[in-house]
């Protein structure tokens, strides 16, 4: 039915927008200790802040280049699977009723956490990591 459809497709989605925040999450964090040595990216800004140079819209090109070719060859939604379920392709045995929750759990709180690191970095100025007053360290 139309209802069912739909709700699996809202599923999916949803799963799909909660392991993107998962990796901003991480990403936002990570990136204010380890950068890519080389070139650009040592003057780069840490967290959202990159986005007001040059190279930060090229990024964001390619992060959208690249999800939509995910989306559109790769990750196929398979009908006969739950919503989210693109097996287990490092066959690590982990895919169960129980770890399918945390994951739906997780991506929830990391949509929020993405959301209020952005909203607390437009306010202060401030990476995600230096919202919290942790020191900044290079790792070079």
């Amino acid at each position: 039915s139309d209802d069912r459809t739909g709700f699996r497709n809202l599923q999916a989605a949803e799963i799909k927008h909660g392991r993107l925040a998962m990796t901003a999450s991480l990403g936002l964090i990570t990136q204010h200790y380890f950068r890519f040595p080389g070139g650009f990216w040592d003057p780069a800004p840490s967290g959202f802040s990159i986005l007001n140079q040059n190279y930060g819209g090229l990024g964001v090109w390619w992060t959208f280049t690249a999800a939509g070719i995910f989306e559109a060859f790769i990750w196929d939604q398979d009908d006969k699977k739950e919503p989210g379920n693109f097996g287990d392709p490092l066959n690590l045995r982990m895919y169960s009723d129980e770890m399918r929750l945390k994951e739906i759990n997780n991506g929830r709180m990391a949509m929020i956490s993405v959301v209020g690191i952005a909203a607390a970095e437009y306010a202060t100025g401030l990476d995600a990591v230096q919202q919290l007053g942790l020191p900044a360290i290079k790792c070079r």
